[in-house]
């Protein structure tokens, strides 16, 4: 009953005024209106002007907090999204059976600006799972806590401009692949700690030292793990022809990090190098994201050296029907020599739940891999678009099992010599209603190659899903 009283307003209240009024009230620089992943990096401050209001939402998107102050004003807006997820032989056959749950994510925020040069933002997050077998996972359930909440202090100029945040924030940067929300499964990633944001010319320079949140299931009781602590420096720029560079260096300091070897307190220290141009929008063109990263420090009394090799090649057809989009994924990230008293195994520090798309919080993650990833994505009319994509993976090192999307192991090499882990097809339907309100539709099956058969139980893994979504 909850979902279809949520879907109904989200269908009654997305619906846009008439053409008319919209004519009459159209501004002449068209405002950029979309949804982030981040939402604090949303600006509605154009909606002091009147004029320009059109939507249900606008009256909440600027609320004047002062008299004779533009730039004293509030923003509201937040979030409903509801999955059904259905596994059946989770981890290959280790729980034999169809698993199905209903996961729910209620985020409101509220962004008050008290002039030009503070600012405080506030985010809650509420999930909540039902039906699944064994209870919620940390990633499925938290009852209500503040997702982000932070004061900026900020001072800017025509070509440079500095930022302080301090509180918990949300990180999302590059493609996803080490720093990302953990947008797909139901609890979003957040962290405790400061971060300063400069803008130098051309340069956008992040750097920050943080401990991520952990997640308790209860109300207002998460709290930064104090085992875990995490910082760098992040920079990116703009490059010729749309494209752009990013230079980053990142470090990790676990007092209990856990690898097939075993369990010891891990310093790892990340440089890495990211070039990408995004895809094609107006006339037929390539797409690129390119990523390599070396990893080194200490595990215990013995060394870290690790790396990986990520790469994205697309082409897209904009000006023919369907604008069908072609790609290939191919990565590679390195595993271990537990002979040897150096780490191999490649850390993906925080990366993004749905790294590999459907199958978003099952099978492999990208930790001692090599995968090659074809996709087809077309555009259909009233805006529904339809991917297909089949990925290939096997391990890099025998001596080293498969881990999972976060990180801990969950399939150990047992001295198997087979390097093929399995192959896995899959499809979404995704249908944006207006511009509020989305549905989804996920599934794909996981075939297990002979390193899951050899180590068993190497059953093949099933999953679906069925999203919608609201934002305001």
């Amino acid at each position: 009953m909850r979902i279809v009283l949520i879907l109904a307003a989200a269908l009654l209240i997305g619906v846009p005024r008439s053409n008319a009024q919209a004519v009459a009230t159209a501004p002449s620089v068209i405002q950029d209106r979309s949804y982030e992943l981040l939402r604090e990096d949303e600006d509605w401050s154009f909606l002091r002007d009147r004029s320009l209001r059109e939507d249900f939402w606008d009256p909440i998107k600027y609320i004047s907090l002062r008299k004779n102050a533009d730039d004293w004003y509030m923003t509201m807006g937040g979030e409903a999204r509801e999955v059904w997820e259905q596994i059946g032989n989770d981890n290959w056959g280790e729980s034999p059976y169809w698993n199905g749950y209903l996961n729910e994510r209620y985020m409101p925020y509220f962004d008050l600006h008290y002039g030009s040069h503070v600012r405080t933002f506030i985010e809650l997050k509420s999930g909540l799972n039902s039906f699944r077998r064994g209870g919620p996972r940390p990633i499925d359930e938290k009852k209500l806590d503040f997702q982000s909440a932070f004061l900026e202090l900020s001072s800017s100029s025509n070509s440079k401009s500095i930022e302080l945040r301090i509180g918990r924030h949300e990180l999302e940067y590059g493609s996803g692949r080490l720093i990302d929300v953990r947008e797909g499964p139901n609890v979003r990633l957040s962290f405790d700690g400061f971060m300063v944001k400069s803008r130098i010319d051309s340069w956008q320079v992040d750097g920050f030292a943080l401990r991520p949140d952990e997640d308790n299931p209860g109300f207002f009781d998460n709290a930064p793990e104090n085992t875990v602590s995490f910082w760098g420096l992040y920079a990116t720029r703009s490059l010729p022809h749309k494209a752009s560079l990013d230079l980053y260096y990142l470090g990790l300091d676990r007092k209990a990090a856990t690898f097939q070897r075993g369990t010891a307190h891990e310093v790892r220290q990340s440089l890495g190098a990211r070039i990408s141009r995004p895809i094609a929008t107006e006339r037929p063109g390539w797409d690129f994201d390119d990523e390599g990263l070396w990893q080194f420090g200490t595990f215990g009394s013995g060394n870290i050296r690790a790396w990986t090799i990520a790469t994205e090649t697309g082409y897209r057809f904009p000006t023919v029907p369907l604008k069908p989009r072609f790609s290939v994924r191919a990565d590679i990230s390195s595993g271990d020599h537990p002979s040897s008293n150096t780490l191999g195994t490649f850390n993906p520090l925080f990366p993004k739940g749905n790294y590999f798309g459907v199958l978003a919080t099952t099978g492999p993650g990208p930790i001692n891999f090599i995968d090659v990833h074809p996709h087809i994505e077309t555009a259909l009319p009233h805006s529904v678009s339809v991917s297909i994509d089949w990925i290939f993976q096997w391990r890099q090192s025998l001596e080293d099992g498969v881990y999972a999307v976060p990180g801990f192991l969950i399939r150990a090499a047992d001295g198997s010599h087979a390097r093929f882990v399995g192959h896995r097809p899959g499809t979404e339907i995704r249908w944006q209603a207006n511009r509020h309100l989305w549905f989804q539709a996920d599934y794909g099956i996981f075939y297990a190659g002979c390193f899951l058969k050899e180590t068993q139980p190497g059953r093949n893994l099933n999953y679906w899903a069925l999203w919608t979504g609201y934002k305001f």
